[in-house]
């Protein structure tokens, strides 16, 4: 590299700042005709003016740092909290990584092109130089916007998971002071919490002093289940209601034996309808076995 060639590379990331702070209301009113900003502010072109004003003025925060290569500038951070938003939103609106990236992209034409007006000779050393940084620093802007992207859709599944946990375990009120919930599919730490929470959430709501958990759709009992069992077991008693464990098969019934599970402090019934016959026969109401099996469904 020649002394002029390494002046022109170091002065660079300086000329591409200035460039940026100059034209910032041309490349805003270039960008804001792009699909990225075009398809989240559908109201006023005004406003998707002033966002792409901010996004160039923190590129330009980036530039006269030098740090074109550092996702964790500190002048990315109001990228993040622009460009980041509105990628999330295309996101969840549907639109797939590959297509954001690709709208990300197509920012660096309209910034390159006024970047080569600058120059008499845009294929002179300097202009080269410039073109080069500023495709640098709009392709660091698109890996943070991806990074921003991804981590609202990853806290997106995580809500969504957590919502199909609460409506996979609902808390039914059987009767007046009585609730169930019905298991089904395997019990683990995270749905142990949500039934345990629901539950007794639903014992405080409904006054209930009686608490069923009905297994028998779930598959197996191993010693954790059987912990995550005792624990909500526990939990209902401290609220002032008593929890029947019900639905454990002939099959269930073995493998507890087998493994040494001691369940000798909790109640447990065959079935629904017998667990919920004992909550009413202690409440003092008389059920035929014909009337306690068409409450259970």
């Amino acid at each position: 590299m020649t002394v002029s060639e390494q002046d022109a590379a170091e002065s660079a990331p300086r000329v591409v700042s200035s460039f940026l702070e100059q034209r910032k209301e041309q490349i805003a009113q270039r960008w804001a005709d792009a699909p990225l900003f075009r398809s989240v502010f559908t109201v006023s072109r005004d406003e998707a003016v002033e966002a792409c004003k901010a996004v160039v003025e923190a590129l330009s925060e980036v530039a006269v740092t030098g740090r074109l290569e550092d996702i964790a500038a500190p002048g990315f951070g109001t990228v993040r909290d622009q460009l980041g938003r509105m990628a999330a939103t295309r996101a969840r609106s549907g639109s797939a990584p590959a297509q954001i990236a690709a709208e990300v992209a197509g920012l660096r034409v309209p910034a390159v092109d006024l970047l080569r007006e600058e120059f008499a000779d845009p294929t002179a050393p300097q202009a080269q130089e410039c073109v080069l940084t500023l495709t640098l620093l709009l392709g660091t802007l698109r890996l943070v916007v991806m990074e921003t992207a991804l981590d609202a859709n990853a806290e997106l599944i995580e809500r969504q998971r957590q919502q199909l946990l609460e409506v996979a375990t609902p808390v039914i009120e059987l009767w007046e002071g009585t609730v169930a919930v019905p298991l089904i599919g395997t019990l683990d730490s995270a749905r142990s919490q949500i039934v345990m929470e629901s539950l007794l959430e639903a014992i405080v709501d409904q006054r209930a002093r009686y608490a069923i958990l009905d297994i028998t759709g779930v598959p197996t009992v191993d010693s954790l289940v059987a912990q995550h069992l005792m624990k909500t077991v526990a939990a209902a008693r401290l609220m002032g209601a008593e929890c029947i464990v019900s639905g454990i098969r002939p099959a269930i019934a073995q493998t507890i034996v087998q493994l040494g599970i001691d369940l000798g402090s909790v109640l447990t019934r065959a079935s629904l309808a017998d667990a919920l016959a004992y909550a009413l026969g202690k409440q003092g109401i008389e059920m035929s076995r014909s009337d306690a099996g068409a409450s259970a469904r």
